[in-house]
């Protein structure tokens, strides 16, 4: 049975049979890279739908071409505008004449392709997004990542490394600038349903409802003070109005016919950083904590779903 071990970012990696074994190979493919790598490691299905671009729109002459019409038209021609598949990842040494694939690349396109546990992530800040697929098997793991759906990257390493790996993925933007937030303490224990109800409030313009519906609720600090309605509607207008991006992590055992499913993580990203949001049970009711977090943290966020993936699957 394979123990999965992400309690620490960097947790020391054992030693390999080879000694760069462990570390993390990355290969930055475009799309059309990527399909014939898939095709040559025989037919492996990529993680992701490859849907063709639908085209414009027979009301585009009529209406005027719309805002999605005119972004497929850029990615298309984009893609068009990529190099030979088979001519570059031949120059790159990852295509031999014969057809073969570099054998690492072939191994990882094989592991995306048959893995044990799947976790998808979605990230998105202000107008980026990240989109992200790692899979894993025994000991080894392949991700694959993209921006734009034209170039992806595409890494594979053991499973010792996935921490340092999965922080990556939570890592903003260089460009991104933080500050002071108003939600200050480090902890919040609040009702879903309340988190609901401002967000609702922020949505539609009513942001004066939300001392309103502060007052029916008790909530106190980490030290179980009773905070102030006043107080309260602060923070929790923070929670709901700063709101600059967010992370979702979705892992599954798809290791046989019927998926198993462990639930979705989730992250806010507010003025000064990441907020994870955890779903508490608390006197038959559902609360939320909303704990800061670090990029660092996401292992260990997720190491108690993973864990209960891999005990299932190796059931």
């Amino acid at each position: 049975m394979t123990t999965i071990d992400l309690g620490s970012p960097t947790p020391p990696a054992p030693t390999p049979p080879a000694p760069l074994d462990a570390v993390p190979r990355r290969a930055a493919l475009t799309l059309p890279e990527l399909r014939l790598a898939a095709e040559h490691a025989s037919g492996a299905p990529l993680p992701f739908d490859l849907a063709a671009p639908r085209g414009g729109s027979a009301l585009d002459a009529r209406l005027g071409v719309s805002p999605g019409t005119v972004e497929e038209q850029v990615y298309t021609e984009a893609l068009a505008a990529l190099h030979d598949a088979e001519e570059s990842l031949a120059r790159r040494g990852l295509l031999s004449a014969e057809g073969r694939l570099e054998r690492g690349l072939a191994g990882a396109m094989g592991l995306l392709a048959t893995p044990v546990l799947a976790l998808d992530l979605d990230v998105a800040v202000e107008e980026s997004q990240l989109h992200a697929w790692h899979r894993q098997a025994g000991e080894a793991v392949a991700t694959l990542a993209t921006v734009d759906g034209l170039v992806f990257e595409l890494s594979w390493f053991a499973t010792s490394a996935w921490p340092g790996e999965l922080a990556r993925v939570a890592v903003l933007p260089e460009e991104t600038a933080l500050g002071a937030s108003a939600l200050e303490p480090d902890s919040l224990l609040v009702p879903f349903e309340l988190v609901s109800a401002t967000t609702e409030a922020h949505r539609s313009g009513r942001t004066d409802l939300v001392p309103v519906l502060a007052a029916h609720h008790q909530i106190t600090d980490p030290d179980g003070r009773p905070l102030p309605t006043g107080e309260v509607a602060t923070l929790l207008g923070a929670l709901a109005g700063e709101a600059r991006g967010r992370l979702r992590a979705l892992a599954a055992d798809v290791s046989a016919e019927a998926t198993t499913m462990a639930g979705v993580l989730s992250w806010t990203l507010l003025t000064d950083g990441w907020r994870a949001l955890r779903p508490v049970h608390r006197d038959g009711e559902l609360w939320v904590d909303v704990r800061r977090i670090e990029p660092g943290d996401l292992a260990q966020e997720l190491a108690p779903v993973l864990s209960e993936l891999s005990a299932g699957a190796s059931a």
